[in-house]
């Protein structure tokens, strides 16, 4: 399984981007997005299942983003809205074919293939 993420940008305060990843290969199970500012470590943003859609959130971003899913094209979406600066970071996609509790989708060693990220900056 190959990843491709893209849709990152500059945007100001407020405003909003919305990030897409696409894979190749054998459709994933679970599909994430976790992202990593500069200097600190790559963090968990939003993660959803194949079969029932289950989605789960990081604190930080719930409520402005939402992820989801188009099964059909293998292909997982991230819409952030309301963003601030302190969401600028490199955002990666990631999946694996485990079906992922909601408890085991913000760790990283349970997803198998990573994309190559996208930039997002937020200014104010």
């Amino acid at each position: 399984v190959q990843l491709q993420a893209s849709g990152g940008g500059l945007v100001q305060a407020g405003g909003s981007l919305r990030l897409s990843c696409t894979a190749s290969g054998r459709t994933s199970s679970t599909m994430g997005w976790f992202r990593q500012a500069a200097g600190k470590e790559r963090e968990f943003v939003a993660a959803i299942r194949r079969g029932d859609s289950n989605t789960l959130y990081s604190d930080s971003v719930k409520g402005r983003f939402t992820i989801s899913r188009d099964i059909a094209k293998n292909a997982a979406y991230l819409r952030m809205n309301n963003l601030k600066p302190e969401d600028t970071a490199v955002y990666y996609c990631a999946a694996t074919h485990k079906t992922l509790i909601k408890s085991s989708m913000p760790i990283r060693a349970q997803y198998d293939y990573w994309g190559q990220g996208t930039q997002v900056t937020v200014s104010s």
